[in-house]
């Protein structure tokens, strides 16, 4: 078995004047002092989970439930035939429910 080299975070190379040294992005576009800074808060947002079902970045509750074997093998055959997870398939389901009892 190999040995894993540890990781040590730290600066990458020397500091570079944005303003004097002409540093540009792989689109050709220069790279300012305020778009590193944008960069570097976008790379420091940590986004825990699964993506908002709503696809904003509000929170989206989630539901335990319990299924009999052949309910979940129906749902799993569902999802197969679809090409879907069984999650969607799920939601879906309970979202027909809401739709034909709700008031």
């Amino acid at each position: 078995m190999t040995s894993r080299k540890k990781i040590v975070p730290g600066p990458i190379g020397a500091d570079v004047d944005l303003e004097h040294d002409g540093v540009r992005l792989p689109d050709g576009s220069r790279l300012t002092d305020g778009r590193a800074a944008a960069i570097a808060d976008r790379a420091m947002v940590r986004r825990r989970g699964r993506p908002s079902v709503t696809g904003d970045e509000s929170h989206t509750p989630s539901l335990t439930v319990r299924v009999s074997p052949t309910t979940r093998a129906a749902l799993e055959e569902i999802a197969a035939a679809q090409g879907r997870r069984l999650a969607d398939i799920s939601r879906d389901a309970f979202e027909e429910y809401i739709r034909r009892h709700a008031g």
